[in-house]
């Protein structure tokens, strides 16, 4: 399910509150524009994650626990999410 503007504009907030990262020549309303791009690249791209994704998986996760490991495969990738076994 897509975000509502709130959920964007809450969303935009707590990016530009992070501090680790630099927005240097992006206007608030390009950020803007960029989460509600990555928001409707989201729900446009749906059914195509589902379908890469392993059987049994696939039919047995929910839309939740879906949601959250393209989030923390994207985290790692960016190097945001630390595992206890990375010491």
């Amino acid at each position: 399910m897509p975000l509502d503007a709130t959920g964007r504009a809450r969303t935009l907030a707590q990016l530009m509150r992070d501090s680790s990262l630099s927005f240097a020549g992006i206007t608030k309303p390009d950020l803007a524009a960029a989460v509600a791009a990555t928001d409707d690249w989201i729900d446009a791209n749906q059914a195509s994650f589902n379908s890469a994704l392993p059987q049994p998986f696939r039919s047995a996760a929910s839309l939740p626990v879906k949601t959250l490991l393209f989030c923390f495969v994207a985290m790692r990738r960016a190097n945001r999410l630390r595992a206890e076994e990375d010491g």
